[in-house]
Order: C-alpha cells, then structure tokens, then sequence
C-alpha cells in the first residue's frame, strides 16, 4: 500500500456561492475542490438529488476510495452486491475495486458529500455528464474516458432489483 502525499501549502476554501453548480433538479452537482486543488490528496463534490432520483449506476473505481456523508435525506448505496439506505448522519465509505452506485431513496431527497482519495480530477466527468444531459455527446461517449476519471461501469442486478419499483 502507497501512502499519498499531498503536495500543496495552504488551506483550500470553497465559498458556497463560489462553488461550480452542474446540472439541476432533479441532480444537482456542486463542484467544491479538484485533485489539482488539493495536492493530489482528494476531490470533492455535493450531490442533491431529488425524490427517488438516480445519481451514479454500478461502477468501480481501481484507485481510489470514495466517502459519502449523508448531510440530509435518504439514500440508497449499492456497496458490493448489498443494498443499504444510509440517512443524515451516515457515512459509506467504499474501497477502491468495490461494485457502488447511489441514488435517492425511493420518495426521498438526499443531499450527499462524497470525497475521493487518493484525488482524480474529476470535474471534468461532471462537465461530460452535463453535456450528455443537454444531448451534445453520446451516454456512449463515458465509456471512451473510463480510464482518464478511474471509473469503470458495470451492472448489477441487486441494483437493478432495488431500484426497480422505486417510486418518484
């Protein structure tokens, strides 16, 4: 195991009103510090989804750990080939390799922190995203740059069981 060291000299602070807001309701992605930010160290991102709403499906990050912190709702997390519903409070912290996805509990809002470390820059895979959205690039196209954000998609059918009669 490696240990990273983070190469930066002062603290990094993100105003809310500074913070980059992609998308809208129903997922909201406020983009608070990039890998390039923080020495490496992590990326950070505030995820607000609307009742039920999707955030990420299955997939696999090879480098790093990701730390979700429920500030307020309910989530559903696929952690392996579980499926749990984490509330205010409540942290899931999955290891580099492990299947994960996450979306709003069925007819619930959820307003999620999620770290990444070691950091990737991966404000750029949100910005992709919003694009895929607004119908510029292909959903196809996140397959071409797995490896540039270090997530890799798969399926699940406990995912897919979990979140088949969800209501919105």
């Amino acid at each position: 195991m490696s240990l990273v060291l983070p190469d930066f000299s002062s603290s990094v602070i993100v105003r809310s009103a500074d913070a980059e807001v992609v998308g809208g309701a129903p997922t909201t992605i406020r983009l608070l510090a990039d890998s390039s930010e923080t020495g490496g160290a992590l990326s950070t991102q505030r995820v607000t989804l609307a009742s039920g709403a999707d955030g990420a499906r299955p997939h696999r990050h090879d480098n790093s750990a990701e730390m979700f912190y429920m500030l307020d709702g309910a989530a559903q997390f696929l952690s392996g080939d579980e499926v749990v519903t984490a509330e205010p409070g409540d942290l899931v912290v999955v290891p580099p390799g492990l299947p994960h996805a996450f979306a709003a509990a069925p007819g619930r809002d959820a307003d999620i922190l999620i770290v990444i470390t070691p950091g990737v820059e991966r404000f750029e895979y949100f910005r992709h995203l919003k694009r895929i959205a607004l119908g510029e690039v292909t959903p196809e196209s996140l397959l071409e740059v797995q490896e540039v954000y270090d997530t890799y998609f798969l399926g699940s059918d406990a995912w897919d069981g979990a979140r088949a009669g969800r209501q919105r």
